[in-house]
C-alpha cells in the first residue's frame, strides 16, 4: 500500500477526531438551528477556531496538498453529525426534520467549516515549509562566518 494514502488516511481520522472532541468539549451542536440563540461564542469557535486547528494538523501531518485533504475531517464530522440527528435522535419524534435542521443553515455552516480547515491547512502547509523552493538554502550570517 502506498504510504501516501496511508499518511492521508491517518490525518484525516486525526482531524475528525480532533474536531470531534472540539464538538464534545464545547457542548456545541451547529447542526440544530434554535434562532438566534444559536449563534453563541462557543458556536463560534466550533464553526471557525476547532477546523482551522484541524487543518493545521491535518496539513502538518500530510505535508504537500495537506490544504487539499484538510477539507475532509470537518466535511465527514458534519455529514455524520447530520446523519445522527437525522435518523438516531428521537427527540423530536413527531416533528419534521426540516424544522429542526433547515437545510440551507446546514449548507451554510458546512460551507463556513470546510473554508475554515482549508485556510488552516494553507497555514499548516507554511509552517512544513512546502512552499520553500528546493534549491535555496539559508545564508549564513555574517556574524557567524568565523574569519579566514
Amino acid at each position: 500500500m502506498n504510504s501516501q494514502y496511508v499518511k492521508g488516511s491517518f490525518a484525516v481520522l486525526v482531524g475528525m477526531a480532533l474536531i470531534y472532541l472540539g464538538d464534545m468539549a464545547l457542548g456545541v451542536n451547529i447542526e440544530i438551528y434554535r434562532g438566534i440563540a444559536t449563534f453563541t461564542f462557543p458556536w463560534v469557535i466550533d464553526v471557525f477556531l476547532v477546523p482551522f486547528i484541524a487543518g493545521v494538523v491535518v496539513s502538518l501531518i500530510y505535508g504537500r496538498h495537506g490544504k487539499w485533504l484538510a477539507c475532509l475531517p470537518p466535511l465527514f464530522v458534519r455529514a455524520i453529525s447530520f446523519a445522527q440527528l437525522t435518523f438516531f435522535d428521537d427527540s423530536y419524534e413527531y416533528v419534521d426534520l426540516f424544522f429542526r435542521i433547515p437545510l440551507a443553515y446546514w449548507g451554510l455552516c458546512l460551507i463556513l467549516v470546510v473554508e475554515s480547515a482549508n485556510f488552516g491547512g494553507i497555514i499548516g502547509e507554511i509552517m512544513k515549509g512546502v512552499y520553500r523552493l528546493p534549491g535555496r538554502k539559508r545564508k549564513e550570517s555574517p556574524m557567524n562566518v568565523t574569519p579566514e
